[in-house]
């Protein structure tokens, strides 16, 4: 495996990072989960895009433009002859001292993984996800905002922590006002009198690249969908909930709290989303292996 960090590609066991970067101190930068499907990179300006909103939410300083890091994706793939897997693209805070100012830290940290995925396996998209309401709230949007995709994932590994413990396969997370923000790892959508409901960013979800693309697909699956406020009252009494995220794409839920949703299968639309979302993924995006154009900012072989 080869590894990208600022301009340079190691073999996993020599991929290095300072004990004194920010972002393994203080959880202090952004990243992405990108898929690559069929040899190329999945909704990768999508990506790229959020991540460098995120840096400018922190002032995190950009080593590299848009364009370059699109490079740097690609060419982590071509190095790892990968053509369906999973990369995450990490920038952190840098390097500084051990004291909290980030003025300390004079260049950010880039670097990037493509790798396989676990993902769910295939019985799971059939009989779909077992899921509980979490104890451990998400933090307010007044503290840190869910539209920031932070190293900061405490949150999130305290409520998957929750999971674990009462053998759920995932977990629905509850903002400070009780509203639905989403899950551990995925955003919710659920179908409500005909209608697909998902929560506002506004309420705690992430805005999910796998989210509005499924938002996307809706008119052409021939529905629309909505946001709004939702409360666990709403998602015990749905139709159909479904799950969207980069690593799982779309995947049904059959029991939440102990209550069956809907008929306990996969309804309907819930399967033509499925299918929706694997068409379109498998068939669009940035080519990995077409003409290599490698930048100065990445060593050559």
């Amino acid at each position: 495996m080869k590894i990208y960090i600022d301009g340079e590609f190691h073999d996993k066991e020599n991929a290095k990072i300072s004990v004194f970067d920010h972002g393994l101190l203080y959880g202090d930068g952004v990243f992405e989960g990108i898929r690559a499907y069929n040899g190329r990179v999945f909704r990768l300006r999508e990506h790229i895009t959020r991540l460098f909103d995120s840096a400018k939410a922190l002032m995190l300083n950009m080593p590299l433009t848009v364009a370059e890091m699109e490079d740097v994706v690609l060419e982590t793939c071509r190095r790892n002859e990968l053509c369906d897997g999973y990369i995450r693209l990490v920038v952190t805070r840098g390097a500084g001292d051990l004291g909290l100012n980030p003025i300390k830290c004079p260049r950010a940290t880039v670097f990037c993984i493509a790798t396989g995925i676990a993902i769910y396996p295939e019985e799971v998209y059939e009989k779909g996800l077992k899921l509980i309401t979490a104890a451990t709230q998400r933090v307010p949007q007044n503290a840190l905002s869910s539209a920031v995709k932070s190293l900061n994932y405490l949150n999130q590994i305290l409520v998957r922590l929750e999971g674990n413990l009462a053998g759920a396969d995932e977990l629905v997370v509850l903002n400070h006002e009780g509203y639905v923000a989403e899950c551990s790892a995925d955003n919710i959508f659920v179908l409500l009198g005909g209608k697909i409901v998902t929560p506002p960013v506004s309420a705690g979800a992430l805005g999910g690249i796998t989210r509005q693309t499924v938002m996307e697909l809706a008119p052409q699956a021939g529905i629309t969908i909505s946001e709004a406020n939702l409360t666990r009252y709403d998602l015990w009494t749905a139709d159909e909930i479904f799950l969207t995220g980069t690593a799982a794409e779309v995947v049904p839920v059959r029991e939440l709290d102990g209550r069956v949703i809907g008929s306990g299968q996969p309804g309907p639309w819930t399967r033509k989303f499925i299918a929706a979302y694997r068409a379109l993924t498998r068939g669009t995006g940035a080519e990995i292996f077409g003409n290599s154009n490698l930048k100065t900012h990445i060593s050559k072989p």
